[in-house]
């Protein structure tokens, strides 16, 4: 049996706590510069590169991340003549890995 790696982009966090840390500060930057703009005028608009920083470019790559960090040590999968199988990990033996992006 071997086990496969994901070949999409990894949009985990380390923790949970970071990931949704970051998703108060990029939602709360963008709907915050919509928000302002009738107070600030363009200013605003500075928050904009702040929301989408923090969320790693857009919304559904922050809702991806989520999935990623809660999944992330749970679940293998795992192919076998050509087939793949989605298997819930032994966390008894296992180690929890690491993520390899930086966050």
């Amino acid at each position: 049996m071997t086990t496969a790696k994901a070949d999409g982009p990894d949009f985990a966090s380390s923790s949970l706590t970071r990931h949704l840390v970051r998703g108060v500060i990029g939602f709360g930057s963008l709907i915050g510069s919509v928000a302002f703009l009738p107070v600030t005028g363009p200013v605003s608009l500075l928050l904009l590169p702040v929301g989408v920083l923090a969320l790693r470019g857009c919304p559904m790559c922050w809702a991806i991340g989520l999935m990623q960090t809660v999944s992330r040590g749970r679940l293998r999968r795992t192919c076998e003549d050509g087939a793949c199988r989605l298997t819930v990990a032994d966390r008894v033996h296992e180690e929890r890995p690491t993520s390899s992006v930086p966050t």
